[in-house]
């Protein structure tokens, strides 16, 4: 397959060239992308600037000459921070509205539950978020950042300017306990020492206990993994409690500038997050896209890793629309491989071996205006590792399996009955 090469300032010139360009009333029915995220609950505060992202792509495509000589239509489904309801939509997406692909989920406990739905109907889930890897199916495109991408140069980084001594606390769910299995196998090599591993359920804003685990033993970094509104508790109780960011800064894995327009600068200034990407990028192609983003949103709107891989993973799909001659499914799925763009945040390329895309990495400061300053970025994109080679395929299989019936075949620990069960 010829693979084609396209930036975003490219598209967004097209996107004005072709914004002259009218549908007819009767022209042959839109090409329909499925867009899956939480617009509400727990993960509403991570997941919506995605599909402001998405839906700014598909208007761009549209304005450029949409795709095969038709419209694309989103069809936006709300998975209600849900794992179940997650897999609902996903279902009704693909057999109700019949879409060529479902963009979407953010936490791993919904692509868990989403992934049985998208290989049962031999359809295409593309997934961009950050993850713990693990995993490789035939029907997920993987445009997040794998483990090697974001966890290990994140922890690198960390034991050589931060210190040794590594507390850890992340949600009560999948992705934070595979985080940090690769995280306890790393830094055994790494000369580090793990003082305290703590978590906290999905959702919820009792941080208190973890708090004081932090103060007592005082470790030289905390690596977290907590995901959507329980950051807003976890820095704020930091804050207060005593513990700032010059004595035990936090590295989080999950926090971005989307998340940062939430948590009070006065509460998350002088931490750390790591992602592949960050506003800050200075790229001609990033400004640009900043620009677009901002026109369209309001100026005091932010992007992020989130919402920019969004955003490049909805250009990757068009392409391979456009070179596949075809909407279904499967066929767009075997021309997404190889797939590269331009990206605001560099070339990305999506790997055929590993389903998985070759990403940069980027280690930022949170200032006090609720923006990152890059502090240390690779100079190159990284080849995506989606299983560690700390231990075999099997192993880390048998580590999720372990998990999953651990909590009664659930991709989360169920909460106690004092509290709303999350599923």
């Amino acid at each position: 397959m010829n693979r084609v090469f396209i930036s975003g300032a490219v598209l967004a010139l097209l996107a004005a060239w072709g914004s002259l360009w009218v549908f007819r009333e009767h022209a042959r029915p839109p090409i329909k992308i499925g867009i899956l995220h939480s617009l509400t609950g727990a993960m509403a505060i991570s997941e919506k600037s995605a599909v402001d992202a998405e839906l700014m792509a598909i208007d761009e495509i549209n304005a450029a000459g949409g795709l095969l000589g038709r419209h694309v239509e989103a069809v936006v489904a709300d998975g209600a921070s849900d794992w179940a309801t997650f897999a609902r939509q996903a279902g009704r997406l693909i057999t109700e509205e019949k879409v060529s692909a479902i963009i979407g989920c953010w936490t791993s406990a919904c692509r868990k539950n989403v992934k049985p739905v998208v290989e049962k109907y031999n359809h295409l889930l593309i997934y961009p978020m950050a993850y713990e890897g693990l995993e490789i199916s035939k029907n997920i495109i993987y445009t997040g950042l794998a483990p090697n991408q974001q966890i290990v140069p994140a922890l690198k980084w960390s034991l050589d300017k931060l210190g040794k001594r590594v507390f850890l606390v992340g949600s009560d769910y999948v992705w934070p306990h595979s985080v940090n299995a690769v995280l306890r196998d790393w830094i055994k090599g790494l000369d580090g020492e793990i003082v305290g591993e703590e978590y906290v359920f999905f959702g919820s804003s009792d941080v208190g206990g973890v708090v004081q685990k932090i103060a007592a033993l005082r470790p030289n970094v905390v690596i977290s993994t907590i995901a959507g509104e329980s950051n807003l508790a976890f820095y704020r109780v930091l804050r207060e409690s005593g513990i700032l960011a010059k004595d035990v800064p936090v590295v989080s894995l999950s926090v971005g500038e989307e998340e940062l327009r939430d948590i009070p600068p006065r509460d998350a200034a002088g931490h750390y997050s790591a992602w592949g990407y960050f506003q800050a990028v200075a790229r001609e192609e990033n400004t640009a896209f900043v620009r677009r983003f901002r026109e369209r949103y309001g100026q005091d709107r932010v992007t992020a890793d989130f919402p920019e891989t969004a955003y490049f993973s909805m250009l990757l799909w068009a392409e391979a629309v456009r070179e596949a001659g075809s909407q279904e499914a499967s066929l767009v799925n075997e021309y997404m491989l190889g797939q590269s763009i331009d990206a605001p945040e560099g070339v990305v390329t999506i790997d055929p071996a590993t389903r998985h895309t070759w990403r940069s990495f980027n280690m930022g400061r949170i200032l006090d205006n609720g923006q990152v300053e890059i502090v240390w970025s690779t100079d190159h994109p990284i080849r995506p590792v989606p299983y560690p080679r700390t231990r075999s395929r099997g192993e880390w299989e048998s580590f999720l399996n372990q998990l999953y019936i651990g909590w009664n075949h659930n991709w989360a620990n169920p909460v106690p009955a004092v509290a709303p069960a999350k599923r």
